[in-house]
C-alpha cells in the first residue's frame, strides 16, 4: 500500500485503490467563485482482494459513500489511481470506460429512489442488457426471470411496478440490476440501511449466497458494525475522510489500534447483560469537524482522549502493524 505503485495489481487483489482523493468545491458571491473545497475523501490507499468483502465503516459524513462512487468513477475523482484487474480505470474515458462498467455495479442505499416507478421492474433490470449486452426480447426475457429467481422472488413478478413491492423486495431488485451483467466487483452502499431489522438479515444473507454462487467481490459499505462483523473478511474504519484502521475482522473487533475505531466499537451493543453492565464506554466529546476546514495533523485529534502536541503537527503516517493491519495513529504500536 505504501510502496510505489506497481504497473499491475498483486497476485489476488481485485481492485488497488492508491492516494484516492475527492474534493468538492466551495463556491460563494454572485460570480460562483470557487472559495474553498470540501474534503470528502483525502488519501485513501487499500486493496480489496478477489472474492473477499471489506467493510468500510464510519459516521455518517465521514465519506463513505463518496469513496465508494468515486472509486466507481460516479464521481471524477481529484486526485489518485484505482486499479481494477491491473487497469488504472481513472485513466479511462469513452468507450474504453464503457467496456469496463459492466465489470463494476453498484447496488444504492434506498431502493426507493433508486427504482424508476415508470419502469415495470423487468424493464428495470432489462435496462442494463439493453445497454451493454447484444440479446434478442426473448434472450432478455429469460435473463430476467432467472436473476429474479436468483434474488428470490417470482420471475411473474416482471410486469409489476416498483410501488407494488415492499422495501425488502426493492432492495432485491436492485441487487437482481446489479448482477445482471455478471460483475466481478459491487459496491454495496448501505444497502440494509433503510431496511426493517427483520428483513436485513434476509439482504445480507442473499448478498452472501450470490456472493459464494458468483465469485462476487464486496465493498460493503455501513455504519452498522455489527452487520458488518457478520458479513465482512475485513474491515477499514474512516473518519473525515481519511483511512484510520484496516486490518481482519476479528484483530479489529477484538484489539483496535486506533482510538477512533476503540470509541466507535465500544458504542455496539453486546447481547450478553452481565458484560454490558460492566463494560465501560468511551464517548467522544465535540462534534465531527467540518470536512471544509478540518483539522492540522490528525483530524482525530480534537475529539481524542489520548492526544498530544505532536497529534497537531503532524499528519500520521498510514502504516503496516503486521499480520495484515494498517493503522494511521502517532500513538498506536
Amino acid at each position: 500500500m505504501a510502496e510505489p505503485a506497481a504497473a499491475t495489481a498483486p497476485a489476488g487483489a481485485l481492485l488497488r485503490i492508491e492516494g484516492l482523493t475527492k474534493h468538492f468545491p466551495v463556491v460563494a458571491g454572485l460570480l460562483r467563485r470557487q472559495v474553498g473545497v470540501i474534503s470528502a475523501v483525502d488519501g485513501l490507499s487499500f486493496e480489496i482482494m478477489r472474492g473477499e468483502t471489506l467493510g468500510l465503516v464510519g459516521e455518517s459524513g465521514c465519506g463513505k459513500s463518496t469513496a465508494g462512487r468515486t472509486i466507481l468513477r460516479l464521481y471524477e475523482p481529484t486526485a489518485g489511481r484505482v486499479l481494477f484487474e491491473g487497469t488504472d480505470i481513472t485513466a479511462l474515458s469513452g468507450e474504453a470506460l464503457r467496456r469496463m462498467r459492466p465489470r463494476m455495479q453498484m447496488i444504492f442505499q434506498d431502493p426507493q429512489a433508486c427504482l424508476n416507478p415508470r419502469m415495470t421492474v423487468g424493464s428495470i433490470i432489462a435496462e442494463p442488457l439493453d445497454e451493454q449486452a447484444r440479446m434478442s426480447a426473448a434472450e432478455k426475457r429469460a435473463r430476467v426471470q432467472e436473476l429474479l429467481e436468483a434474488v428470490g422472488l417470482n420471475p411473474a413478478f416482471a410486469n409489476r411496478y416498483p410501488h407494488e413491492f415492499s422495501g425488502g423486495q426493492r432492495q432485491r431488485i436492485g441487487i437482481a440490476r446489479a448482477i445482471a451483467l455478471n460483475p466481478a466487483f459491487i459496491v454495496c452502499d448501505e444497502p440494509i440501511a433503510a431496511l426493517d431489522v427483520s428483513i436485513q438479515a434476509q439482504v445480507v444473507n442473499l448478498l452472501e449466497d450470490l456472493q459464494e454462487r458468483f465469485g462476487l467481490t464486496y465493498l460493503f459499505i455501513s455504519h452498522d458494525l455489527s452487520m458488518v462483523r457478520h458479513i465482512a473478511d475485513r474491515v477499514a474504519v474512516m473518519y473525515l475522510g481519511k483511512a484510520v484502521e484496516l486490518g481482519p475482522r476479528e484483530a479489529i473487533y477484538r484489539a483496535p489500534l486506533h482510538p477512533y475505531t476503540r470509541a466507535l466499537l465500544s458504542a455496539v451493543p453486546i447481547p450478553d447483560p452481565k458484560v454490558e453492565r460492566t463494560r465501560s464506554r468511551i464517548i467522544l466529546k465535540g462534534d465531527v469537524p467540518s470536512p471544509a476546514n478540518p483539522p492540522t495533523g490528525c483530524r482525530f485529534r480534537t475529539r481524542c482522549p489520548i492526544a498530544e502536541r505532536r497529534c497537531a503537527e503532524e499528519v500520521p503516517a498510514w502504516r503496516a502493524m503486521g499480520g495484515g493491519r494498517w493503522v494511521a495513529c502517532h500513538l498506536a504500536g
